[in-house]
């Protein structure tokens, strides 16, 4: 496959530095893209650029992942509108292992291939550089007037910012710039990619390589995956959806791709998935004759879940989606876990009843009417009961003289009513 060709018709190219296509036609060349690790998970900003390195290592090229342990402790200005809190050693250490894991199931790390991915923490080549011989090997070859015209740069000065902008992050650019020269003498890695904001810094270094080395060194950047308010996925911001299941589990993390609009299903399908451009025709042109099945979203949130999460993980995320709209998902309710139960639960109205009072019983009418307010009266929900419309953990009651019990609690704790067919209720039994 051909690298800029592929990423083009994904619409994955913002801005691509003229010689680029000529590099990767030479043969196999090693690209880096950097990752700041502020967090112990990727979320899906860090997408886009982690299928840039995927489809760069499927077209026969050497990825490298290179861990901000340095410049993680200062914090990159770009597209940001504040400094970044500085994470201690341990703490980073923590964080790159994590991600390594997870991008491990992106690119290949392992194998005896030629191009198989390297991960870099710049760290490793930093921490030993004293600042009078950072001033004067690389803040020489740089000009003051040459940094300051930077985007990145110009936008905190500009106002952006409340307390302006720091020194500390005044360097990034030359960290950055650095760590382009330090792969370039020691691995040979000639390009850089990374996300739109990232030019300014990508081109510090392939300035410092020309005038260092005089070598010749390339940068290629992506577009910003942007929420649909227009603003950035970002570590800091609300609204994240994280790769690591702690932090969103794989069932938001499938309803967040299966909920998409139908323009940027499309859109997410070229660039979060490996579908081949015939695959994604097929799919928008199904999608078009039946709009309502969604095939798009079901297809995208597919992809994206079962190579984040694995295909198990994947399965339950259908089947719990599948709990709220199934008269048959009685056994599944059952196989819930508590967090992805509360989160399926999100905003029905909720009752607290005593546990104790379970444990000998309640009748199913002063449950469902009094010490619950489902049903406005006993009366009410013994017609409705007699009528087929009452059903417990899905399961459908239809004698009113029954009692309510313990058995009947999921995870030990919950009881899902159901009254009428969209009408729920999670009852909470502590």
């Amino acid at each position: 496959m051909d690298f800029i060709e592929e990423l083009t018709w994904r619409g994955m190219i913002h801005t691509v530095m003229p010689g680029t296509d000529e590099l990767l036609k030479k043969g196999m060349t090693t690209a880096y893209l950097g990752i700041d690790p502020t967090a112990d998970s990727l979320h899906i900003g860090h997408l886009c650029g982690v299928m840039m390195l995927r489809h760069f290592q499927r077209c026969g090229h050497k990825p490298l992942a290179l861990i901000g342990g340095a410049t993680g402790m200062i914090g990159d200005p770009s597209g940001k509108s504040a400094e970044r809190n500085l994470l201690d050693e341990a703490t980073l250490r923590h964080n790159q292992e994590a991600i390594r894991k997870q991008l491990s199931r992106f690119l290949d790390f392992d194998s005896d291939a030629p191009n198989k991915a390297e991960m870099v923490n710049n760290y490793d080549w930093t921490k030993d550089v004293t600042f009078l011989d950072f001033a004067r090997e690389i803040g020489k070859h740089i000009t003051v007037n040459y940094m300051m015209a930077k985007d990145s740069v110009q936008k905190r000065l500009n106002g952006e910012a409340r307390d302006g902008l720091s020194f500390t992050e005044f360097t990034y650019q030359l960290l950055q710039g650095f760590d382009f020269l330090t792969l370039y003498t020691q691995k040979d890695c000639k390009l850089q990619l990374g996300g739109s904001d990232q030019w300014g810094n990508i081109t510090t270094g392939t300035e410092l390589i020309r005038r260092k080395v005089g070598g010749e060194a390339y940068a290629l950047t992506c577009p910003l995956i942007t929420k649909p308010d227009g603003t950035k996925f970002g570590k800091t911001e609300s609204g994240n959806v994280w790769l690591d299941p702690r932090y969103t589990s794989p069932y938001k993390f499938y309803q967040f791709w299966v909920n998409v609009s139908d323009e940027e299903a499309e859109k997410y399908l070229k660039i979060f998935t490996s579908l081949t451009k015939e695959e994604i025709r097929k799919l928008t042109e199904e999608h078009s004759e039946n709009p309502g099945a969604r095939p798009m979203q079901k297809k995208l949130a597919e992809e994206v879940t079962v190579m984040v999460h694995g295909r198990e993980e994947y399965e339950k995320a259908v089947e719990a989606s599948q709990i709220l709209f199934s008269n048959k998902a009685e056994d599944a309710l059952k196989s819930l876990d508590e967090k992805t139960l509360l989160e399926i639960m999100e905003g029905v109205p909720a009752f607290n009843v005593s546990k104790e009072e379970l444990q000998s019983g309640i009748p199913l009418l002063d449950f469902l009417a009094v010490k619950t307010q489902i049903f406005p009266s006993k009366g009410e929900a013994r017609k409705m009961t007699q009528q087929g419309g009452v059903s417990l953990n899905k399961k459908k009651v239809t004698d009113p003289n029954q009692t309510v019990g313990v058995s009947e609690l999921l995870n030990d704790k919950y009881i899902l009513v159901q009254k009428g067919k969209k009408n729920y209720f999670l009852v909470i039994c502590e």
